[in-house]
């Protein structure tokens, strides 16, 4: 036995009432200690019952079998032997914190803070002491008076790494980042290796906004080698798994610059480490949804709370994703599992809410906005939603207020910014509604075209080549398309830049030279101008729409080929009933096809469908029905479809681009509309100041789709000489 094994073994004879003469005692104490201190539990335990074998009250054996106890996990039985250490001797500074680690590997945090009181009765001011009370503290919500007991330990200790480090926690946790960014600071000042400072550091930064400087912390945090004598990375983490914790920090770092794919491969590094790193496979997710790849999303948040069930954080937005696959019963679910756990979660009762309203359940989704807004008066998402909400209900006024409220809180928040523009477009005030429409180029999905020539915006055009360029779905080039005239009549060379499919069809567009986009060279131009900021230019209003229907014409030659293929009786009628599955609101302006039976059932009449892909949901029905010529396989682009149109009598559709291209040719035209449209479908009217052929069909507040449609078949069946051209339409 060495000389400080010997004065320790001799101290605790001392402290137990054992002489220090008696050797059995002594000794086998001291070689147990030596073997504690060297990390040997196990045979330290051997000897320490050995000693307690001889001197059964031997209060430092008891003590420092419980300690081993409670580095093993058995908290239980550390405390039991720790209480009876203090039976013995109650003055012992050391048993007393010891036995408040115990209570707190039990999770019984307030009696651990009792224990470290006691400790510091004995000998105030011992900093690992007010260290551990102040985590206790922490655990228990008391942020403030833990941020206190970490001063006093700082005071006591000044360069104390582990209590800086939790100190800057919890001021991160209080949001005051910017102190919690220096108390990390003066930790790597002592320690710069310190994975954990350099881990949370990057988590201050991050939310300071300091990106770029939030990643390089997390990439020092992984680089920080503690232990030279480690000679992998896998060990070093095995050994430091705040690495782990700094991987998964530095993928959310990435995922806010927008790097995701990188974000990606950040979180796949700590998963290899910790294959149920909860934190890492939630974030997966979130990167695999900003990556369109939703069923791997999916999967990731179900590893996620299969590693940690109650994750509030994994199940909204594992619910996020089931919004956006349409799912959106499973989506409420998982809402509303989230919020059993955290009711007072602001951003899944906001997400909620829209879900709510794709259901239709739209008094409960504007009192779900309203309790995240209890909870967040200045959340833009939140008031976003209840305006959209508001909207749906008609309550226009209500709406618009709300969005002027985001307005007044985030100015340049560019997605409720656009849903007030085209609220105003709808509610018919073009004045204010056509210059707002314009934030729709601060969105994410613009694409601005760099060109180096000017953009026109409004000035004299005489004498100079403009280009329009279309900018959004097929129905929107052709709607607006109408606009190049207007341009030429002030003596513009117009070019009109459109989509490949619209090409053949527009390109007979009077007086305008028609390209397609990505496939024909664009000729050279002086001004250039998105095609639907036109209306703005033109200071467009519903009584100055520019008229001239028909403005598409379908190619002669198309016709000709198609007249064959059309009945010769009855009265033929063009049919639509759903539009593209990823449109936003696709789910309220598309209607399943086995809805349209009252309609097709009407006598009299030769139903073509115009319809160029029918959904798998449809199919079986589609295929049953026999009452709708399936002419799919044919119809190559637009001007095919023209070619059809131009000999029906009649088209029937809900809001797709087939109802703008049967307006702009100015045949009869009856569109099917939800509650509340498209905002160029306008309020409360049969008609359209765009399709002057066109009658409208509208949901009222309580009908459903059946309701409309059983209207729209008997205006159908009551229309007189169906064989010839009706006067109905």
């Amino acid at each position: 036995m060495n000389r400080k094994q010997r004065r320790a073994a001799e101290t605790a004879g001392r402290r137990t009432g054992a002489s220090a003469s008696d050797p059995r005692v002594a000794g086998v104490f001291a070689a147990g200690l030596a073997h504690h201190q060297g990390g040997r539990l196990a045979q330290a335990e051997t000897l320490y019952r050995e000693t307690l074998a001889l001197q059964p009250d031997h209060a430092d054996a008891l003590h420092l079998l419980g300690v081993i106890a409670s580095q093993v996990g058995r908290h239980d039985v550390a405390v039991d032997l720790i209480d009876r250490a203090i039976a013995r001797d109650r003055t012992i500074p050391r048993y007393h914190s010891n036995r408040g680690l115990a209570l707190a590997g039990l999770q019984r945090f307030a009696e651990a803070i009792a224990s470290y009181d006691r400790a510091l009765s004995l000998r105030p001011g011992e900093a690992e002491v007010l260290y551990n009370r102040g985590n206790a503290l922490v655990a228990l919500g008391r942020l403030y008076d833990a941020l206190e007991a970490y001063e006093r330990a700082l005071l006591a200790r000044p360069d104390h790494a582990e209590a800086l480090c939790n100190r800057g926690a919890t001021f991160a946790a209080l949001g005051r980042d910017a102190e919690a960014l220096a108390s990390y600071d003066r930790v790597l000042a002592k320690r710069p290796d310190h994975a954990e400072a350099l881990s949370n550091r990057g988590n201050a930064l991050k939310a300071l906004g300091r990106l770029d400087d939030a990643l390089a912390s997390y990439d020092r945090a992984l680089t920080a080698r503690p232990d030279e004598a480690l000679a992998t990375y896998e060990r070093a983490l095995r050994a430091r798994p705040d690495y782990a914790e700094a991987i998964c920090n530095r993928g959310a770092a990435l995922a806010a610059l927008g790097r995701n794919e990188e974000a990606l491969a950040s979180y796949d590094r700590a998963l290899a480490a910790r294959p149920d790193h909860a934190e890492a496979l939630s974030n997966r997710g979130d990167a695999l949804r900003e990556l369109g790849r939703l069923e791997e999303a999916l999967a990731s948040y179900d590893r996620a709370l299969a590693a940690r069930p109650v994750y509030a954080e994994a199940l909204s937005n594992r619910g996020n994703v089931l919004k956006a696959l349409r799912r959106f019963d499973d989506a409420l679910a998982s809402y509303d599992a989230a919020l059993r756990l955290r009711p007072d979660y602001p951003e899944a009762l906001s997400n909620r809410a829209v879900t709510l309203r794709a259901l239709d359940r739209l008094d409960e989704a504007l009192a779900s906005c309203d309790r995240a807004l209890a909870l967040r008066a200045d959340s833009i998402e939140a008031l976003t939603n209840r305006a959209s909400v508001l909207q749906e209900l008609r309550r226009f006024d209500e709406a618009l207020a709300s969005y002027d409220r985001v307005a007044a809180i985030a100015p340049d928040y560019a997605e409720a910014q656009m849903n007030r523009a085209l609220l105003l477009l709808l509610t018919g005030d073009f004045a204010k509604g056509w210059p707002a429409y314009e934030w729709r180029r601060k969105l994410p999905i613009w694409i601005e075209r760099g060109f180096a020539q000017p953009e026109w915006s409004g000035e004299d055009i005489a004498g100079k080549r403009l280009l329009l360029h279309a900018e959004q779905g097929f129905g929107d080039t052709i709607q607006f398309a109408r606009y190049a005239a207007l341009a030429a009549m002030r003596g513009a060379d117009v070019v009109l830049e459109v989509q490949p499919p619209l090409e053949p069809l527009l390109g007979g567009l009077f007086g305008v030279e028609v390209v397609a986009a990505g496939r024909d060279r664009l000729p050279p131009f002086d001004l250039h101008c998105p095609l639907l900021s036109l209306p703005h230019l033109f200071a467009a209003t519903p009584t100055t729409i520019p008229g001239g229907v028909p403005y598409v014409v379908a190619p002669a030659d198309r016709i000709a080929a198609w007249a064959r293929r059309l009945p010769a009786d009855g009265l033929r009628v063009g049919l639509v009933w759903s539009g593209h599955p990823d449109n936003i609101r696709d789910h309220e302006r598309s209607i399943p096809f086995a809805r349209l039976a009252p309609l097709i059932g009407v006598p009299g009449i030769r139903f073509v469908g115009l319809q160029k892909d029918i959904r798998a949901a449809d199919a079986d029905d589609f295929r049953r029905c026999g009452g709708v010529i399936d002419l799919r396989a044919e119809l190559r682009d637009f001007a095919d479809t023209a070619a059809v149109i131009a000999q029906l009598d009649l088209v029937i559709t809900v809001d797709t681009a087939v109802a703008h291209l049967a307006g702009a040719m100015g045949k009869p035209l009856w569109v099917l509309l939800p509650r509340v449209p498209d905002f160029r479908w306008l309020l409360d009217r049969t008609t359209s100041p765009w399709y002057p052929r066109a009658r409208l069909f509208r949901k009222s507040q309580a009908d459903t789709w059946d309701t409309v449609i059983a209207g729209v078949a008997t205006e159908l069946a009551a229309c007189p000489d169906r064989v010839q051209k009706p006067s109905c339409i």
